[in-house]
Formats: structure tokens, C-alpha cells, sequence
């Protein structure tokens, strides 16, 4: 099942792999869920069922003109839960993708749910407001969507390295993952990649913490330039009664592939607990 229709008609592309106790990947922006690669081996090797999927506006799935909110983002995920029939679920969301794990939890519940990861999430609130002043200011998103609008491509190779933490000297990832990662982004329609500067950046997830009745995992890095860390991830933990944190000293917003076997083998432990 390649496919799966979104209650608007919406195709979303998926791929669930292996057999046993299924885990979703869900995917940071501007990706698609191949970004997965290393956690789906391993996960797959350990005896779960993985699921990933290409968020509508990227990658294979559908990419319609609008509807970029996350009420619509987790509907989609719900039909996906729902189309391939899947219970006591982990809900796994990189960056952009924890909104979706928070907004799934308010609109539906938690009964297909047993666990839930948020690593290096958005969740829960990124801009600065009154009642949140160590926010990110608008004109961050503001420019971001501009220099979108210029030259999306130059945008994305410019993104990228700091994604991965890479500076002059450091260089975590080789130029391959860069290159990969700049095709995943490149598939993505320019509506969304901007639509969804807005719903991940401007989206309040705070009154969304109350849905995590259930076991979670928060992973952040303490140089995470691109999401920090004391604005989202720890925050997320302090909000988020009895949630697990680990922070990764030095690791970059990428961690997924920067810190792929720290990141494996604490999936994997609590999945196992």
C-alpha cells in the first residue's frame, strides 16, 4: 500500500516495513521520510514494523495548493494509523513532525497510541510573544520565507550544512548526506516549504502538552541552532510530567544522522521499557 488517500484526497505516499509492535517516523521539514534511512535499519532489525511517510507538499504524496496547518497534518497521520489498521503505536516526530505527535494526541486520543518520542521538536511554542519572550522572533520566519521566495534551492544548500552542524572545521556528515538531503528537500512544492515555515514556526503546542498522558522520550541537542534547545526541548520536558530527557552535548539539529547510534540505541530502549 504505496498510497494512502487523506480524507481530502490528498495522496500520501508511505512505506511500512518489517513486522511486530510499529513504530512512525514522521519527518522534519524540509525532508521527506527517507530522512529515516538509519533509524528504519535498525529498527527493522530489532523486530518493529516501521512506518514512514512523505508529509503532504513533499516528497512523493500530493502536493495540493494549501492546507498546511496541523489539524489537517494530524488528520493525515490519523488516516494513516487508521487505513493500515495500527495499534499500540510509538509516534516518533523529528523538528516539525513533533507538532504532528501533539496535535494527533489532542484531536484523537491516545488509544492506538502507547508511546511517543519528540526528537529535536518544534513542540511546544517557537515564536516570541508576550507570554512567551524567549521565543524566536517573527522576522526570523519572515526572512526565511523570503529567501525562500528569492531562490529556494540557494536557500536549501545555504540550510543544510548548519542542519547538520557543519562549519569550517567540523564536518559531521560527508557531502553526500548533504547532497541527499538537498534532493529530499528539493521534491517538496514551494507552497509547502513556505506554508509550513508558518505552521511550524508560528504554532502554539502548549495547551497540547495535557495529551501526553502516555510514556515519552525527549531528545535535543545542546547545539541545535536551528530549533534550541531551551526553547523546545527542554521546555517540552519540564511541561511534559513524567517524560524521559536526554540531551546530546554538541549535537546539531540533524542528529538523526549526526548521532544515528546514540539516537538508535535510546529509541530502542525505551521502546523496550
Amino acid at each position: 500500500m504505496p498510497y494512502i488517500t487523506a480524507t481530502d484526497g490528498t495522496s500520501l505516499h508511505v512505506k511500512d516495513m518489517g513486522v511486530g509492535r510499529p513504530v512512525v517516523l514522521i519527518h522534519g521539514w524540509p525532508l521527506t521520510g527517507d530522512m529515516w534511512e538509519k533509524q528504519t535499519l535498525a529498527l527493522v532489525e530489532a523486530g518493529y514494523r516501521v512506518i514512514t511517510y512523505d508529509r503532504r507538499g513533499f516528497g512523493l504524496s500530493g502536493h495540493p495548493i494549501n492546507c498546511y496547518n496541523y489539524d489537517v497534518l494530524a488528520d493525515d497521520l490519523a488516516v494513516i494509523l487508521e487505513q493500515l489498521d495500527l495499534w499500540d503505536a510509538t509516534l516518533v516526530g523529528f523538528s516539525m513532525g513533533g507538532g504532528e505527535v501533539a496535535r494527533y494526541l489532542t484531536r484523537h486520543g491516545r488509544s492506538r497510541i502507547s508511546k511517543a518520542v519528540l526528537l529535536a521538536s518544534i513542540v511546544p511554542f517557537l515564536l516570541k510573544t508576550a507570554d512567551n519572550p524567549e521565543g524566536v522572533d517573527i522576522s526570523v520566519f519572515d526572512g526565511i520565507k523570503q529567501e525562500i521566495r528569492q531562490d529556494r534551492f540557494d536557500f536549501l544548500k545555504s540550510f543544510l550544512p548548519g542542519f547538520y552542524g557543519t562549519t569550517m572545521l567540523h564536518h559531521p556528515v560527508s557531502e553526500g548526506v548533504l547532497e541527499w538531503s538537498f534532493t529530499l528537500a528539493s521534491m517538496a512544492s514551494p507552497m509547502a516549504t513556505l506554508d509550513c515555515v508558518d505552521a511550524w514556526g508560528k504554532t502554539d503546542f502548549r495547551s497540547d502538552l495535557q495529551s501526553f498522558t502516555i510514556p515519552t522520550l525527549i531528545i535535543h541537542g545542546t547545539a541545535d541552532s536551528a530549533v534550541p534547545a531551551d526553547i523546545a526541548g527542554r521546555r517540552a520536558a519540564d511541561l511534559i510530567p513524567g517524560s524521559i530527557f536526554r540531551e546530546y552535548d554538541g549535537a546539531p539539529h540533524g542528529l538523526f544522522f549526526t548521532h544515528a547510534e546514540q539516537v538508535n540505541a535510546d529509541l530502542l530502549e525505551f521502546l523496550a521499557s
